[in-house]
């Protein structure tokens, strides 16, 4: 019984690398018989990502055409079902995200359009005391390392940019850049123990 089923499923995989490779060959009707027997599956794993039919339909299609022009399914690497359904999954997931990222900046564009501020007074207060105590421990540090932390942090410069403006090795400014940051650290410790 075990063979068998082997058998049919080593015949059910050369037939679809047959109607695959005659689909690459130009033969249309062959997407036709494809889209038959798989249009179904990819539909379904689609629905379950997107849970909207106009978006589980156009991925459908997609997936097929992706089938059809970028000829990257190998038959010997497995069956057109798993390749088929590893395909749809990841272009749902990459299409989720897309939809994420631009539901986020969309959502910000609005509120920047209606004038929306999001912090309030006290965390507008609380944001500006915080920047001046950066400042006020920046004044502790060593020169060099006040420069790199200010033009890596306040002016966007690289670590490589900042190495060539100041005309020390790189390995320089990064030792500056992590001395800083370690004696910034401490010193903001103590500025917001004396707040306290």
């Amino acid at each position: 019984m075990t063979q068998v089923f082997d058998r049919t499923t080593v015949m059910e995989h050369e037939a679809d690398g047959a109607v695959v490779a005659r689909l690459w060959e130009g033969d249309v009707s062959a997407l036709g018989t494809l889209y038959d027997r798989y249009g179904s599956l990819v539909y379904a794993i689609a629905m379950k990502g997107f849970r909207r039919v106009s978006e589980a339909e156009d991925l459908t299609q997609e997936i097929f055409l992706i089938l059809m022009r970028t000829r990257s399914y190998n038959p010997s690497r497995g069956s057109l079902a798993s390749y088929l359904t590893t395909l749809t999954r990841s272009r749902v997931i990459d299409r989720l995200r897309a939809q994420s990222t631009q539901y986020k900046y969309l959502k910000q564009w609005h509120q920047r359009q209606l004038g929306v501020d999001e912090t309030t007074p006290m965390k507008h207060i609380t944001q500006q005391e915080h920047r001046a105590l950066v400042r006020q421990a920046l004044t502790t540090l060593k020169a060099q390392q006040r420069e790199v932390l200010e033009l890596s942090y306040y002016e966007g410069h690289s670590q490589r940019d900042i190495a060539e403006r100041l005309g020390v090795p790189l390995g320089t400014v990064k030792s500056w850049a992590r001395r800083g940051l370690v004696q910034l650290r401490k010193q903001l410790e103590v500025l917001r123990e004396d707040l306290l």
